[in-house]
């Protein structure tokens, strides 16, 4: 199929380096892998673009201004790239929700021209966090677009059951909405090779033995966390947790963001800034390496609301890493309550500190939980799967 993937957050860009743009190349590679033709209609691009993804084409309508200014500018843009996809023939819009683009209500609307069926993807109630952390200058206008938006798409696609509840509330048809979790590129997130499990062509796990020795058990662990450093996030737990551990581990933080600076002074004030590696933004293509250099995982999210899927934690199950999380939202699922790593509860720095000091001790332990996280990386959460899951919902009728 041909098909017009839609992103008009200005915030997000196509080749940017955070969670979210990462998100959208995985998405855009899954559909490729499959023989679909994509066209990309965004606001942003950035500047790192991937190897495999240097060919792909890529329509931008730069949105001017601040403010009021930008929203009505979105809107703008959703009206001309919509006008673009029907002119173009496509088959499908796949549309990641963003506030004030009603691109996939008017590609609904026949008298538009042809209608192209689309797939919404909410990955969270922007409105309520525009609100809660930024600013809405046009809240109807947000609104309306929101609701047109969930009513015109064919598949309705949250990526947690919270998001889905919240979707159905602005007016999704309930049996249009579908959750779907994060996922991950089990083919390019993959072990080091000395963890044994690798990802074969037909999607299955070649195992090694790989069991703990004396000498690893008395060497440095390193401790990793990748993601942009923001409160909700918990790295300043992570660091808090470090202090008190009693082992011999380093920690290594892949990621920027606006705590960056006050995490870099946290890990002075507590005496451990010589056992703290803050790599700032990386390239998502240079993640895999980062992440074949660490023991042990960690997803430290604090107490409090928790509706989003974390991309993070399945990255840690693709590179065959035991993970160390809080028990909140839809982690305790994903980790199988603890089959795939070590739960505790959120804010508990103390927990926190005796788990990892727990795995850095036991080798064996971070072995076994490691092959179980890669194993139902492949069966369970690969981003093909995600997408062929989504399609098959879809009527579509190949032009």
């Amino acid at each position: 199929m041909r098909i017009a993937y839609i992103l008009l957050d200005p915030g997000i860009g196509v080749f940017g380096t955070k969670g979210a743009s990462v998100h959208v190349q995985e998405v855009i590679r899954a559909l490729r892998a499959d023989g679909h033709e994509v066209t990309v209609f965004c606001t942003r691009v950035d500047e790192h673009v991937p190897a495999d993804l240097s060919d792909l084409e890529v329509r931008r309508r730069l949105p001017k201004g601040t403010g009021a200014e930008r929203e009505q500018a979105v809107a703008t843009a959703a009206g001309e790239i919509a006008a673009a996809i029907t002119a173009g023939g496509f088959d499908l819009a796949y549309e990641r929700y963003s506030l004030f683009s009603d691109a996939l209500a008017r590609l609904a609307d026949p008298a538009a021209g042809p209608p192209v069926p689309g797939i919404l993807e909410v990955n969270a109630p922007l409105i309520e966090e525009q609100r809660r952390h930024r600013h809405l200058h046009d809240e109807s206008a947000a609104l309306g677009a929101t609701g047109a938006q969930l009513q015109a798409a064919q598949v309705v696609s949250c990526v947690s059951p919270a998001v889905a509840a919240w979707s159905r509330g602005q007016g999704a048809e309930p049996d249009r909405v579908v959750v779907t979790p994060n996922g991950v590129n089990t083919a390019r997130i993959t072990p080091r090779p000395h963890r044994g499990a690798d990802l074969g062509t037909a999607g299955t796990a070649r195992t090694a033995d790989i069991a703990g020795t004396a000498d690893e058990a008395d060497a440095t662990v390193t401790v990793g966390f990748v993601g942009t450093l923001k409160p909700w996030h918990g790295t300043d737990l992570l660091l808090r947790a470090l202090a008190r551990t009693h082992g011999d581990l380093r920690l290594d933080i892949c990621g920027t963001g606006p705590q960056q600076e006050e995490l870099e002074q946290l890990a002075a004030e507590l005496g451990i800034a010589d056992r703290v590696l803050l790599r700032g933004a990386v390239a998502p293509e240079l993640v895999p390496a980062v992440l074949h250099g660490l023991d042990i995982a960690v997803a430290p999210y604090p107490a409090g609301e928790h509706y989003f899927s974390p991309l993070k934690v399945y990255e840690y199950l693709a590179a065959g890493l035991p993970v160390v999380a809080s028990a909140i939202g839809t982690i305790p699922e994903v980790l199988r309550d603890g089959e795939l790593g070590m739960l505790v509860e959120p804010g508990d720095i103390d927990a926190l500190a005796a788990a990892l000091d727990t795995l850095a001790a036991d080798p064996a332990r971070r072995d076994r939980l490691g092959r179980a996280a890669r194993e139902a990386a492949l069966a369970e959460h690969d981003w093909r799967s995600r997408c062929r899951g989504l399609l098959a919902r879809m009527e579509v009728t190949v032009r």
